[in-house]
């Protein structure tokens, strides 16, 4: 006989392994069903953390090689990329083990295998060994989702990768091109050119990183150039093909044809919901014209009792948006009042220095017609930033000019990232830029840039 489960969470991702570890808690017998082989989804095994241990030792390497600058004297530096990349996957495995743990210490049952509906209350899962079937009260969609690539063209992962591949290069290549200059391309980019590769981006749009802070956009690519990151805006990639040496990408702008010779290209135009294997039409959930699951505010596809959160739903796919979305869900189910506040979900690009910001930008506030001032303040200004010779960059604070509340907050520089949670809790709780302005910050750090930003909102910054 199946055994049944209050819960099923099919996806060990951030969304579905917080939501089954949190339905547990709350009193729910509860199944995560996940095909990896391993728990943390693509953020834990191919997105986010490996991406982030390349990142900081990428950084550190080209530190290292600049020590002469600041009165180190070292010998000769040496990339051991075998021994970079090995360090890599072990920080993944603790941390894939260590969700395991969590499983185990909050009774969660973990069930590897590719989950799929055969009824509306009945999971089949399948792997190499067995196929088993579970039933189920409710069940929780949170599969994730995948790499897109250009029409026409596929991954192979050796000369054209997705950002999978390009976390897992062996040899370093003399020459990369990226294709799209968002966030993921990138920071992939950074990685590489920091280790020596000469990086190109192409960009299809006029500026790169969609969607963000135009005036920190712009910055952020001067400060990229500076890096000798070359970038061709406007431009459209029409076809890629692999020679020998590596591969040629076809291009045209506005003014002419190009062809570009690289030794690999990573495509990093977005990401697409992995929803193929659930056998969703069988039960009848609807979908978008994006392929995203369509849900009510309560996560709830148009079949009753069926969920879905984190990247196969509308919104930024987001490691932390997923979390708070299966800790909601999870708490909705068990009769509590759960909630995301999707206006102030933070967002961060992790290159040096960092970009972070969370609420309105300033073409977002000008289309809807809203009044605001604008404060802002330069790193070049803040004493931590010039000590330790990091000073590009500054943080820029948008508030509505009549209640003075906080509505964006936007920074490029060091640890940006970090800082940026300063701000998160301010606009939670509705602070004005007056509340930020009058309260201490510690010196020196960082976060004086925010104190002198959001004096800067009614002209009266200190220390520019």
């Amino acid at each position: 006989m199946a055994e049944k489960f209050d819960v099923t969470v099919i996806g060990g991702g951030p969304a579905g392994y917080v939501c089954a570890i949190r339905l547990s808690q709350l009193g729910l017998k509860t199944a995560c069903v996940e095909s990896r082989g391993s728990l943390g989804g693509t953020c834990l095994n191919i997105g986010c953390i490996p991406s982030k241990s390349l990142l900081n030792m990428s950084e550190s390497f080209h530190k290292a090689k600049n020590f002469s600058n600041i009165g180190i004297e070292t010998g000769e530096i040496k990339l051991n990329l075998e021994k970079m990349m090995s360090n890599k996957e072990s920080s993944v495995a603790t941390l894939t083990k260590g969700v395991e743990f969590l499983f185990k210490k909050n009774k969660v049952t973990y069930i590897k295998g590719v989950g799929s509906f055969n009824e509306k209350n009945e999971i089949l899962v399948k792997n190499d060994k067995s196929e088993i079937k579970i039933k189920t009260d409710r069940t929780i969609i949170s599969t994730g989702s995948e790499p897109l690539s250009l029409p026409g063209i596929e991954f192979d992962e050796k000369k054209i990768l997705s950002s999978t591949g390009a976390l897992n290069i062996s040899k370093l290549p003399k020459k990369m091109v990226v294709v799209g200059g968002g966030y993921i391309g990138l920071e992939m980019g950074s990685v590489w050119s920091r280790l020596g590769s000469e990086v190109h981006v192409i960009e299809y749009l006029d500026h790169i990183t969609p969607g963000l802070d135009k005036e920190i956009s712009n910055e952020f690519m001067k400060i990229l150039k500076k890096q000798n990151i070359k970038f061709e805006l406007n431009t459209k990639v029409e076809k890629i093909t692999k020679n020998d040496k590596g591969v040629i990408i076809e291009t045209t702008n506005k003014n002419s044809k190009n062809n570009i010779e690289a030794d690999v290209v990573l495509i990093s135009v977005g990401r697409k919901p992995y929803t193929e294997k659930l056998n969703l039409e069988k039960i009848g959930v609807n979908l978008d014209k994006k392929g995203k699951i369509k849900v009510n505010k309560n996560f709830e596809t148009n079949v009753k009792n069926v969920y879905a959160i984190g990247d196969v739903i509308d919104g930024p796919m987001l490691a932390h948006k997923a979390e708070e979305e299966g800790i909601a869900v999870a708490e909705l189910i068990a009769g509590q009042s759960g909630h995301v506040n999707y206006d102030i979900i933070p967002g961060v690009i992790y290159t040096s220095p960092e970009v972070a910001y969370v609420g309105k930008n300033e073409e977002e506030l000008k289309e809807k017609k809203i009044n605001f001032k604008v404060g802002k303040f330069p790193f070049m200004a803040n004493s931590r930033a010039k000590a330790i010779n990091e000073p590009e960059g500054f943080v820029k604070i948008l508030a509505e000019s009549t209640t003075d509340r906080v509505l964006g907050v936007h920074i490029i520089g060091p640890h940006a990232g970090e800082m940026i949670a300063e701000m998160s809790v301010a606009m939670e709780f509705g602070a004005s830029s007056e509340d930020i302005a009058r309260t201490c910050h510690a010196h020196p750090t960082f976060s004086e840039a925010i104190k002198e930003a959001a004096l800067s909102v009614d002209k009266r910054q200190i220390h520019s």
